[in-house]
């Protein structure tokens, strides 16, 4: 069964769903943005638990409990800072959404959240980022998501959220 995806504008901490995903930097310690507000809700054992991941590379994601939140699970995923599109961006992001949904799958999350990684401090594109996203969760999904029944897209913006409408508008009529 192919999950549904979703669309939603609000706070990604305050969603009902068995897995969020965290746009973390790589020291996994808490920063700014939705990294910031998933550790402020979650609470401080989320930071002792990050603590012993030691860290986690561009591209890549690890999982731990969700504490505080209403999710069960964090997935911290390391988004690239944009620097113009050449320096791999493009596939590094992808990798983001490609790891997280791995994590999802190894876990057994039924749904995961998604927030627009890279599109705050690390300067991304959000037109570039939202197709980057949405190719990638549909690649992952028709190749076989076993657990995952919905992934939700979590934009913080009305703006962003208009984004991932039109591309998933665009998307579904194919």
């Amino acid at each position: 069964m192919k999950p549904k995806l979703s669309l939603h504008t609000g706070d990604i901490t305050k969603l009902q769903v068995d897995a969020i995903v965290n746009a973390a930097n790589s020291s996994l310690l808490g920063g700014g943005g939705v990294d910031g507000a998933i550790h402020r809700a979650a609470g401080p054992e989320l930071v002792q638990e990050c603590r012993l991941l030691h860290g986690c590379q561009t591209g890549q994601a690890k999982v731990t409990k969700g504490y505080r939140l209403p999710a069960q699970f964090v997935i911290h995923t390391v988004g690239p800072v944009w620097r113009g599109g050449a320096n791999q961006e493009t596939a590094l992001l992808a990798s983001c959404y490609r790891e997280s949904l791995a994590r999802a799958e190894e876990i057994g999350a039924k749904t995961v959240a998604l927030p627009a990684i890279s599109c705050g401090i690390y300067g991304f594109p959000i037109e570039k980022a939202a197709q980057i996203a949405v190719s990638t969760v549909e690649e992952v999904c028709a190749a076989g998501a076993n657990h995952i029944e919905e992934v939700i897209f979590v934009c913080f913006s009305e703006a962003d959220t208009a984004v991932y409408q039109q591309i998933l508008q665009l998307t579904d009529a194919s």
